[in-house]
């Protein structure tokens, strides 16, 4: 293998040494506070939010004390929520409501955490109500989250220009869910697993009172009481069934299976 000697190695020397340093060479070394925090918002603004958040970060970690340290942690739960990751998202949002309890935007903290939840599993309502196949094995712990960091916006921060809309979300996620115990019930009476069908349709009513799930519930406690040969309980539901709901699909239902036995 040849060898270059004298000046021809020097400078090969040279060329090697400035690419390594172009390579390493860190282009936010010498950023501002300032720069760093208008160059992360343009990124994730333009849907780089990788690099947004590498910014972000970067900046709490150089300039953990200025002035742009709580909203920093703010503009990164967004970012991450923005590039779909909830987790991250969640977990930012939670670091701020701790570091930060009396925060002016603490408001918006709530409300993001509360949107993370409601969109997550691609899209929560519709992940709930989906095929009735893995019904009984799905954990909506992702609606209740959401319900509930809408909630503290609405009674905490009750002017808050984000209560109207989680006042919104609240009262479709309550039905969402009503719906989903509803399902979940009609599920297990479809299986012939009566009790477990009535308990659901139980807690679907003691949980969320006065939904458009209301008569479900009953049909289905109706009809498994009429399967269990249980007849002072069907007639006690049948009665609230018929109140309630005197055009109900269910009485006909339950009278079908009366006549047919």
């Amino acid at each position: 293998m040849r060898r270059f000697t004298g000046p021809l190695a020097a400078l090969s020397f040279l060329l090697l040494i400035a690419g390594c340093a172009g390579i390493t060479e860190d282009p936010t070394k010498n950023w501002s506070p300032e720069k760093f925090f208008t160059e992360a918002k343009a990124k994730v603004a333009d849907g780089d939010y990788e690099t947004g958040i590498k910014y972000f970060e970067t900046l709490e970690a150089r300039y953990p004390y200025g002035r742009y340290t709580e909203q920093v942690h703010l503009e990164i739960a967004y970012a991450y929520y923005k590039y779909e990751e909830p987790a991250l998202a969640i977990a930012a949002t939670d670091r701020f409501i701790r570091l930060h309890p009396t925060h002016p935007n603490v408001d918006y903290a709530y409300y993001l955490k509360g949107l993370v939840n409601f969109h997550g599993e691609k899209g929560l309502v519709n992940w709930l109500l989906g095929s009735k196949d893995d019904l009984s094995d799905r954990d909506p712990k992702g609606a209740l989250e959401a319900y509930n960091a809408f909630n503290e916006v609405v009674q905490r921060f009750p002017n808050s220009r984000y209560a109207e809309d989680s006042r919104q979300r609240m009262a479709y996620l309550f039905e969402a869910q009503a719906k989903y115990e509803t399902l979940v019930a009609r599920f297990y009476y479809e299986r012939a697993a009566y009790v477990a069908a009535v308990n659901r349709a139980k807690y679907s009513l003691a949980t969320y009172p006065r939904t458009p799930s209301t008569e479900d519930a009953l049909g289905i406690m109706a009809l498994s009481y009429k399967a269990m040969g249980m007849n002072d309980l069907l007639k006690d539901s049948l009665r609230i069934l018929g109140k309630n709901f005197p055009d109900s699909r269910y009485l006909a239902e339950v009278g079908a299976l009366t006549a047919s036995r």
